[in-house]
Formats: C-alpha cells, sequence, structure tokens
C-alpha cells in the first residue's frame, strides 16, 4: 500500500517478547489505521481446545495458546504509568488482536482496563511497583464479543475447538484487525473511527497527543514464567509511546 510506504516508521522493544515491533500509523476520511510487524518464529492460530482424554473419556483444556497483540490507551487526561502494576490509579482503552478468537472475523477485541486501589466486581488483586494493593480490572466494552463458549459432553472428534467464532456487535465492534503470518513474522492492520461516540473508547482528533503502549502478550498481570512453552497472558506495556495526530 503506498500510503504505508510513506508513513514513518518507529520500533519499540518488547522486552518479555523480546522483539523489535515497528509501529506506522495514518489517518483519512474520519479513521485511523495502525500497521504493526515483529518476528515471531511460529504462527500459532489455535486457543486452548478441548482435547479428548481416551482413559477418563472426557474433554480437557489443551496447552495451545494463540498468538496476540495489544494497544493499550489513556483515557485520563494526564500522563499516567499504564503498567499493569502501576502505583497510580487510570482507566485504559485497550484492542487486543488474538490470532484465533478475533482474526478470522477481521476485529480485534476492545475492552477496557480500570486500575484503582478499591476492590471491585471481577477484579484481579496486583501489586503494584512500590509493594501496594492495586485491583485491575479488565473489562470488554458493551455489546456482543467474538467468541462464544461450546461445551462437549459426549465424543465429537479428538480435538475439538471451544470457542465459537462469530462478528462482534456494539462497541466491542469498534476496531478491525487483520493479521498475515509470512516467513517469521506477523504483520497485523488495525482501523477505527477517530471519534467511535462510545464512552468506554478514547477518542481521536486532530492536533491531539495520545499516550499509550503495546504487548505482544495479553496484559493479564499474571507472573513472568518463561519455563512454560507460551507466555500468553504475561505481558508487560512497552516503555510510553505518544501518538500525535497531525
Amino acid at each position: 500500500d503506498p500510503a504505508w510506504a510513506k508513513a514513518p516508521a518507529l520500533v519499540v522493544r518488547d522486552k518479555v517478547a523480546d522483539v523489535d515491533i515497528t509501529l506506522k500509523s495514518v489517518h483519512k476520511d474520519g479513521l485511523i489505521f495502525f500497521l504493526v510487524s515483529y518476528p515471531d518464529p511460529e504462527e500459532n492460530r489455535t486457543h486452548k481446545p478441548w482435547v479428548w482424554n481416551k482413559d477418563l473419556e472426557v474433554y480437557e483444556l489443551g496447552p495451545q495458546r494463540e498468538d496476540t497483540f495489544v494497544f493499550k490507551w489513556n483515557m485520563e487526561d494526564h500522563p499516567v504509568d499504564l503498567s499493569n502494576f502501576a502505583d497510580n490509579s487510570y482507566r485504559a482503552d485497550v484492542w487486543y488482536w488474538k490470532a484465533y478468537r478475533t482474526d478470522p472475523v477481521g476485529f480485534a477485541d476492545d475492552k477496557h482496563h480500570i486500575l484503582s486501589p478499591e476492590p471491585a466486581p471481577k477484579a484481579t488483586r496486583i501489586t503494584s511497583h512500590s509493594g501496594k494493593p492495586m485491583f485491575l480490572q479488565r473489562l470488554g466494552d458493551a455489546g456482543k464479543s467474538t467468541t462464544a463458549k461450546q461445551i462437549l459432553t459426549s465424543y465429537k472428534g479428538d480435538l475439538q475447538p471451544q470457542y465459537v467464532i462469530r462478528k462482534p456487535e456494539g462497541s466491542r465492534a469498534d476496531v478491525r484487525a487483520k493479521g498475515t503470518w509470512k516467513d517469521g513474522v506477523w504483520t497485523i492492520e488495525f482501523a477505527r473511527k477517530l471519534d467511535t461516540g462510545h464512552d468506554d473508547d478514547i477518542q481521536f482528533r486532530q492536533g491531539g497527543n495520545y499516550l499509550f503502549g503495546v504487548s505482544v502478550y495479553g496484559l493479564y498481570g499474571k507472573p513472568i514464567d518463561k519455563s512454560k512453552p507460551h507466555l500468553y497472558g504475561q505481558g508487560r506495556i512497552s516503555d510510553p509511546l505518544t501518538l500525535e495526530i497531525r
């Protein structure tokens, strides 16, 4: 695409994945686009499938985990640390691309994070950088997600999907995204309206500056365990980045 050829590139290091991420962005006709690329030796497009246990005659969760990529945007009116382990409170818009659960229908999962010192429903207790307790809510935006779970009670095959993929609806469907893996590199294109009109999204405008970070792996606040075959869910937000819309 000629637009991407002309767009300047920013390279940021993902310290957990130990890779360089290349980012580009353009906007046109009320839409903003992002092009992401990073090396990955394997293409992983399966996620937590049901695996048949012949001895017990039941389905169990398989070890496979999908590849992912995350944008996390500051929704406060002042700079904050967007880490899951920050000492400050914040609300953040999260775009979560998933190779199995969102890519087939051409979307990223539009979510938001709320970090607070106060306990909240469905919040994970986090220990902040300074050692104080914080509570992280990882919430889906209003609407319908790209997945519905299926529970299997009888044998349908040795390997079966846990998730049925569908088109999202509502604010959950604000971010389009499509990824291609080729020759050991993921290339993912994101697209969204500058202004979605939804209060669970960050809104962009001409001349604005927006603090954000990125991560190859999901930002769940899990301890890092590099002995595991896949670091799914163990991501850490990148150093802070700023998008300036000109």
